[in-house]
């Protein structure tokens, strides 16, 4: 079994002086439902806080993940959002999409199992030793993981990990047939009804693992996107790309948003993208 780093929620202010809205917000997790709010069978959703950050980027896979301390995560929009742990990229986004789609038809804290290969065909991975060991890191490295987030809806900071603890090994360091996780209650502050988007399953896991799935991502949390800097986008995915390296990417991934039905249209007026939603 890992050690995990348990979830919590604090304030910045001291304690004497908490507000009393943090003091509610403590006392919420306790009278909302213990399930995540549902969603269809052919959605995924996560926060509007995730999607518009660059929590789960889009560099190179080739390139090595860094291990952030207390890093704080672009963000467009109301919000601040600071990390702890290795780099997560658009295949965690897509691990964790999925998992939480799971999580949500059985009380929050509770385990819930599964087989990996059920999981790594749901992903659209192909079934080979190589995906299994993919999906191991990606629950592990979701596992180790400590995410502060503020927003105005929020009030007060909530600090969660991403996974609170997971098992895929006994402890004769043998596989096991089903995998364990268990998520936190306080997963249920993030997951409010009101502040999540639900996005196409099957269009999120046909685009590759890059641009075109962190914009799809951006771009589904808003009903009709507004106008918006290149410069921006490039904070938001996080590649570590330059500028005109990034440009010609981009122009690839919106390209390949309207082929898979996203976008009606878009342009590229010089540093400013306009889109359209199909749906």
């Amino acid at each position: 079994m890992h050690d995990h780093l348990q979830p919590m929620l604090f304030s910045d202010s001291k304690e004497s002086q908490a507000p009393d809205s943090f003091h509610e917000l403590l006392a919420s997790i306790a009278a909302r439902p213990k399930y995540l709010p549902d969603w269809p069978e052919s959605y995924r959703a996560l926060p509007n806080e995730i999607l518009r950050s660059a929590l789960f980027n889009c560099r190179n896979r080739n390139l090595p993940r860094m291990f952030m301390k207390e890093v704080e995560i672009a963000v467009i929009g109301d919000g601040q959002v600071i990390y702890r742990g290795e780099e997560l990229r658009q295949d965690d986004e897509l691990v964790w999409m999925h998992l939480m789609h799971l999580i949500k038809k059985s009380p929050l804290g509770e385990c819930v199992e599964f087989t990996p290969y059920s999981f790594i065909k749901a992903l659209g991975w192909p079934i080979k030793g190589q995906s299994y060991e993919r999906l191991r890191n990606c629950l592990s490295r979701m596992q180790a993981t400590a995410l502060r987030i503020q927003s105005k809806r929020l009030h007060s900071f909530v600090s969660i990990s991403l996974i609170q603890k997971f098992m895929s090994r006994n402890e004769r360091n043998e596989n096991l047939t089903r995998w364990q996780v268990w998520v936190g209650k306080e997963m249920q502050l993030l997951f409010d009804e009101e502040f999540l988007t639900k996005v196409m399953w099957d269009t999120r896991r046909s685009l590759p693992d890059g641009i075109a799935s962190k914009l799809f991502g951006y771009w589904a949390s808003h009903r009709k996107p507004y106008p918006v800097k290149v410069e921006t986008l490039l904070k938001l995915c996080g590649s570590g790309m330059q500028a005109k390296h990034f440009k010609a990417e981009l122009k690839r991934a919106l390209e390949l948003l309207k082929k898979s039905g996203f976008l009606e249209a878009w342009d590229l007026k010089e540093e400013l993208v306009v889109v359209v939603r199909r749906h």
